[in-house]
């Protein structure tokens, strides 16, 4: 099988599950932890960069970056918290589910498009720069948001 469709179909696999995830979260509360650990646990993907075929070039680095906090912002305005029952939670966003899912057809779109060019494991790694440069202004962003309604909640 195609590494390029075998990836997607992780990916796809991976969206789901994030999906759930974030249903399922909405009908807790909210705290601290929860906020700061996914990005901190995915961190441990930039070990692939101690291998040499996983590199980037300067440029690819730009670009990763610049496309993941590009789509972050998508993320970022359909995360919001309330206070429900004296905690706070996530607000339920039908968005955020079709956000999710165009965001996946882009990503797999573009894998497509760039394998023909780039190398499999550069791609992988500017894939991952991509998602962690989505994923960490978010939850900054969420944090952020998460620290002013504890403070309205308790002073």
């Amino acid at each position: 099988m195609n590494v390029v469709v075998a990836s997607s179909i992780g990916a796809v696999f991976m969206a789901v599950f994030v999906m759930f995830i974030r249903l399922k979260a909405a009908k807790k509360p909210a705290s601290a932890r929860k906020i700061i650990l996914p990005p901190f646990f995915m961190s441990t993907g930039a070990l692939m960069f101690l291998f040499p075929q996983f590199r980037l070039t300067g440029m690819e680095i730009l670009e990763a970056v610049a496309v993941g906090m590009l789509f972050s912002i998508f993320l970022i305005k359909t995360s919001k918290f309330e206070i429900k029952d004296n905690d706070i939670y996530l607000k339920r966003s039908k968005a955020f589910v079709f956000i999710l899912v165009g965001l996946l057809i882009i990503r797999i779109v573009l894998k497509t498009i760039l394998s023909s060019t780039i190398d499999y494991t550069q791609l992988s790694g500017m894939f991952f720069l991509l998602a962690f440069s989505m994923i960490l202004p978010w939850r900054i962003a969420m944090f952020v948001d998460f620290k002013k309604l504890h403070r309205q909640l308790h002073g």
